[in-house]
């Protein structure tokens, strides 16, 4: 069996584990909180439908995710576990919203609860459950990389905490007849509200296409660097068409003396490493050449650069290039996200160059800080 099938059956299996213990939690909940008369355990109830409901839907999720590539989607399937994340998120936010009109209604018509001893031990014993449901599900999806099985591992361990409170509301109740139960009950439904925007907020963050993390960027650009020819790594983007397929571009900076069979070479050597170090298949590696065997050009790099690093905003230069008998000069601005107006940054920076150099026409390119390198 191959790594993704591996994934793949633990996904399901966690997600099966969850979804008969969120069943009998929600079958145990709704009859105590109806023979109780308690809206904050009958609400609780219908949160553990919705973690069902939700674990089905990663099931479903992971397998149209885990079809083989075709035609149409060439790099596969994996991004449907981001939209099975937001359907997620939507039945959790769905839930909160309902749970929260009863509330009210609740708070407007109230009614005496009728607690047991009975009572709290159902929900003692559905917070121990769903504390070892929340440590379980999510150190498997920590380790399996699925944002679905974390986003329910979180789920499950507030669920705990908010079956807690609801815990105490009973004790507080029978020790001192203080009804605080309904109010508890808006409470835990404002929290299941935020969880599942908090759930459809990062997987859209994710669906947009996020930064790569600074560690390993940092990472790629330390691993491309130990090529002794690799000057400097520049504009590595990395595009994720799942947890488990990411396709990656960059720049690098190599010698003017090398021919194009030490690049070829260069480049294959460069790609195979970091697929096997970070599983990034790097489908593009753009080439700078960068002056060498010419004082006077190196010279005048490092004056331009001191130069443009001099400027608010500007975070890099890369890809120079000094062209003598064509009399140009090219490099690329590395600017800020904050800068206010980069074209008017850029043009200052080519007018103070060409300001120094006249004999030269200036090419600026501005860029952006794709990643932290």
């Amino acid at each position: 069996m191959n790594t993704d099938n591996d994934r793949e059956q633990k996904i399901i299996r966690t997600s099966i584990i969850g979804i008969i213990a969120n069943i009998l939690l929600a079958a145990f909940k709704a009859t105590v909180g109806t023979l109780s008369n308690s809206v904050a355990i009958i609400l609780d109830s219908v949160n553990n439908m919705s973690d069902a409901l939700s674990s089905l839907i990663t099931i479903i999720g992971t397998r149209l995710a885990s079809k083989e590539p075709d035609r149409k989607h060439p790099l596969g399937h994996g991004r449907i576990e981001y939209l099975s994340a937001v359907v997620i998120g939507i039945i959790v936010t769905y839930a909160g919203l309902t749970a929260l009109f009863q509330s009210v209604k609740k708070i407007l018509t109230p009614e005496t609860p009728d607690y047991s001893a009975a009572t709290l031990i159902v929900v003692a014993a559905a917070i121990i459950v769903k504390l070892v449901l929340g440590r379980y599900t999510g150190k498997v999806g920590h380790e399996v990389n699925s944002d679905s099985l974390v986003a329910s591992g979180k789920d499950a361990i507030s669920d705990a905490i908010l079956s807690a409170s609801t815990l105490a509301a009973a004790i507080l109740f029978m020790t001192t007849g203080i009804r605080t139960e309904p109010y508890l009950a808006a409470i835990i439904s404002l929290f299941i509200i935020k969880a599942g925007y908090d759930i459809l907020r990062e997987t859209t963050s994710e669906i947009l296409g996020e930064r790569i993390d600074a560690e390993t960027a940092r990472n790629i650009r330390s691993c491309i660097c130990e090529f002794p020819e690799v000057y400097g790594v520049y504009d590595l983007v990395v595009h994720n068409y799942g947890p488990n397929t990411h396709v990656g571009s960059a720049h690098i900076e190599i010698p003017d003396t090398m021919t194009a069979d030490e690049i070829d070479l260069l480049i294959r050597r460069i790609t195979e490493r970091v697929y096997t170090l970070y599983g990034i298949a790097m489908t593009g590696l753009s080439i700078y050449s960068i002056n060498t065997r010419d004082e006077d050009v190196i010279s005048i790099r490092e004056e331009v650069t001191k130069l443009a690093l001099a400027e608010q905003y500007v975070l890099q230069l890369h890809g120079f290039y000094l062209n003598k008998p064509e009399r140009t000069m090219r490099f690329d601005l590395v600017l800020d996200f904050d800068a206010p107006d980069k074209s008017a940054i850029c043009r200052k920076i080519r007018d103070n160059v060409s300001a120094l150099h006249p004999e030269y026409d200036i090419y600026v390119t501005p860029d952006y800080d794709l990643a932290d390198l």
